[in-house]
């Protein structure tokens, strides 16, 4: 294994340099990561827009154990040269939030309240190879990986975090199974994500949701399995779920847009009596002339949700491996290292067109 690795790292905003990074000294409980793929999300894309120290982004990786110490191979129960999944959470293992099983939610996970994740620490967070924008990866002792099976295309695996969300959201917290409706509100990469695990955890009906701009995400939502799209631009919601669902509504609405409080205050909408509706992304504003009474009339539970369990991921993994949906036309564009300013760009709809599952390849 060389000393050095090449990262890309994000020194300004909408920006990345390629540099030579030193290599950390692997001890007994942590290990080194040959990256092979990272998927772009969202996440990356607004720390790269907005970015404040340099750091490296990417935390939907995949590799293999590269080096790794004789405690961390007995902990993971993994070897040099395993496939992997990481999962993003550098969790303490000791709080309450991470005793109870909701290590997503541990304060050592959360940039903001000075603790460190991958994709999101900076680069004076020693030894720095936090992202997956690297060709190589520090394994932190606290670190969370799956095994990946190596059949899986490395497109294909690069989606594990994605749908792990898409599991954790549906059927572990929304609990969908057969016979259930379910309205997913925007048809980006989460969106299909959650549109794969209903219909993998039997719901009868899966309608999902877009506007013009997202007619060819709306199309690979069909061809992913999804019953029907609405065009919010063109069509009445509420009309076409009644019609769609001959009166009954929906049992389930995800929100996962990025488009403001409509699509929150149209999924109450959509939603039955009695539903649940989940709120799964950021909308960074105050809901104005919102009327509650929609929720008490309706009894509805309403509930944010974000990010994944162990379980999840594990599903996710199984999922994939499985073959049994078309996952690689999922992946829209692929780059190398040397291109990352590229990907971050058309992952943010700044970049080529017609972005979904933006990926890059260090060793391209």
């Amino acid at each position: 294994m060389s000393e050095k690795t090449w990262a890309a790292v994000a020194t300004d905003v909408k920006h990345t340099e390629i540099q030579e990074l030193d290599l950390p000294h692997v001890e007994s409980d942590s290990g080194i990561l040959k990256v092979e793929i990272v998927g772009v999300c969202g996440t990356d894309v607004s720390y790269y827009k907005s970015l404040k120290e340099p750091m490296i982004l990417g935390h939907h990786v995949i590799g293999h154990i590269d080096k790794i110490g004789d405690k961390a191979s007995k902990r993971w129960g993994v070897k040099a040269g395993d496939r992997v999944a990481m999962e993003e959470y550098i969790p303490c293992g000791q709080c309450e939030s991470c005793r109870s099983g909701y290590y997503r939610l541990c304060p050592e996970t959360n940039p903001a309240l000075g603790g460190i994740r991958y994709g999101a620490a900076p680069l004076s967070a020693k030894p720095a190879l936090y992202g997956g924008f690297s060709q190589y990866m520090y394994l932190h002792p606290q670190a969370v990986i799956h095994k990946i099976p190596d059949h899986v295309a490395s497109v294909e695996a690069a989606l594990t975090l994605p749908l792990s969300n898409g599991f954790e959201w549906m059927r572990i917290i929304g609990g969908v199974g057969p016979g259930d409706v379910v309205v997913i509100q925007g048809p980006g990469q989460q969106g299909l994500a959650c549109a794969l695990a209903a219909k993998a955890a039997g719901a009868e009906i899966v309608i999902v949701t877009g506007r013009n701009s997202s007619q060819k995400r709306l199309e690979l939502a069909r061809e992913l399995g999804a019953d029907y799209t609405i065009n919010v631009s063109t069509e009445d919601l509420v009309q076409r779920v009644k019609e769609i669902t001959a009166g009954k509504m929906a049992d389930l609405v995800i929100d996962v847009t990025s488009g403001g409080q409509e699509p929150a205050v149209s999924s109450l909408k959509v939603a039955k009596t009695r539903g649940t509706v989940l709120l799964g992304a950021l909308k960074h504003q105050l809901f104005n002339e919102f009327d509650l009474d929609i929720i008490y009339n309706k009894t509805l539970t309403v509930k944010g949700v974000r990010g994944h369990s162990h379980k999840s991921v594990q599903m996710a993994v199984e999922f994939i491996s499985s073959g049994k949906f078309p996952l690689r036309i999922m992946n829209s564009h692929n780059y190398k290292l040397s291109d990352t300013d590229l990907a971050l760009r058309t992952a943010g709809g700044e970049g080529e067109p017609s972005p979904l599952l933006v990926t890059v390849s260090p060793w391209l």
